[in-house]
């Protein structure tokens, strides 16, 4: 696994419509169901994964442009170096011409590992668990992850993601982490 950044997110109880008995609420890489803190991108502060590189550059940034982060739970990421495409498994990199520099935290807890698309190739984009409610079929912990690496890894080369959304996809392991 590869440090690939952090992200504040509005993470959300369980949607409704969904039949998913254990999940409480959703850590997902993606926003289709909990929101990022902003649309960051457009502030071009992030790294070459797309994420950030400290809680600092997202406190700073939320300051700069009057973003309120209260409600916000932070998330640290890390990553499979290889995302799988149509053709089996690919290593990937970040962004070339964007800095990187992932400072990890001092202290972190995992939450689980969710799947993400990248069909634009840069941001995070869909969570499928959550988005699509795979996790209705797919066992994930209260939070719709998947509780270990392997159950990410063995579901996407088995074809539980064919169909849902375009790839490729990558695993991340979801951290929460403290705001410094």
């Amino acid at each position: 696994m590869i440090p690939v950044g952090y992200l504040a997110k509005r993470s959300c109880r369980k949607p409704g419509g969904f039949d998913l008995p254990g999940v409480v609420d959703v850590y997902s890489v993606g926003n289709c169901v909990n929101d990022d803190f902003a649309d960051y991108i457009e502030y071009w502060k992030h790294n070459g994964y797309w994420l950030f590189d400290s809680p600092e550059i997202i406190r700073a940034l939320a300051v700069e442009n009057a973003i309120d982060l209260q409600g916000t739970t932070l998330f640290y990421y890390e990553a499979y170096e290889m995302e799988f495409a149509e053709k089996g498994w690919r290593s990937f990199s970040p962004e070339a011409g964007i800095a990187t520099n992932v400072v990890p935290p001092t202290g972190k807890m995992l939450e689980g590992f969710d799947v993400a698309t990248f069909y634009c190739g840069n941001a995070p984009e869909c969570s499928p668990l959550s988005c699509n409610a795979l996790a209705e079929h797919l066992r994930t912990n209260s939070h719709c992850l998947f509780e270990s690496f392997e159950d990410a890894e063995t579901s996407l080369s088995a074809g539980k993601f064919v169909g849902c959304e375009p790839g490729p996809y990558r695993i991340f392991a979801v951290y929460s982490v403290d705001w410094p």
